[in-house]
């Protein structure tokens, strides 16, 4: 297995690149230090070690891009951590907006073996508990699901999936009944005041509205 420090940087890549499961494209230098609150000459440093283990695709001054092994193997991380995920939640009961920062953590030392009893136990489940697809033992994944709430028209929804990065942000969705499969009804925005407003079939009584920073959290697809 690959060392922590290899994995992080792979799936960062991969999530910078493109969502997972979409064809992926080159990413920054920068744009990868920001991420992973490194140093540019860091990140640098770990891109030509990388590229001689026949990860990336990396010259100086330009983006970098992973190959089919680094893809292959940044999956294999998601997969991971996307399994974890939903066995905290499914089996041990932990709160959807617990399981991240664990999942981080236990992505990069659950052996295979455990991994595939844990996705044998779950029922082989084909996404996480936020809603985002978890790729096969063969690497293969689904097209993440929906469109930002944020960018969607007037009419009828459904929660495809949410950001996981905010645990607040997790807590907030929940109680108001924004979770992967609710149904929603857009009823508007207010372009001015920057919110958008919901009504959530199942959930508290009349309008919701949400900031667009909130919304930009949700993916929707129509129903």
């Amino acid at each position: 297995m690959a060392s922590s420090t290899v994995e992080n940087y792979l799936k960062a890549i991969l999530g910078l690149s493109a969502p997972v499961g979409g064809e992926a494209g080159g990413v920054s230098v920068g744009a990868i230090a920001e991420e992973l609150e490194v140093t540019p000459g860091t990140v640098t440093s770990m891109m030509r070690h990388l590229s001689g283990e026949g990860l990336v695709d990396y010259v100086p001054r330009r983006n970098v891009g992973l190959t089919r092994k680094g893809r292959r193997q940044a999956l294999s991380v998601v997969r991971r951590h996307r399994l974890v995920e939903t066995f905290l939640v499914e089996v041990m009961g932990f709160d959807w907006s617990e399981v991240h920062e664990e999942a981080e953590v236990l992505e990069h030392v659950v052996s295979d073996r455990l991994l595939e009893r844990m996705d044998e136990m779950l029922g082989r489940p084909s996404h996480d508990p936020h809603g985002d697809p978890i790729p096969d033992a063969s690497g293969k994944v689904a097209e993440p699901g929906g469109r930002s709430l944020a960018d969607a028209d007037p009419g009828r929804w459904r929660v495809a999936r949410v950001g996981d990065g905010d645990n607040a942000l997790l807590d907030w969705l929940r109680e108001h009944g924004l979770v992967p499969g609710a149904a929603l009804e857009l009823a508007g925005r207010d372009k001015v005041a920057g919110v958008v407003e919901v009504r959530v079939e199942g959930g508290p009584r009349g309008a919701l509205k949400i900031g667009e920073r909130a919304a930009g959290q949700v993916f929707v697809e129509a129903r």
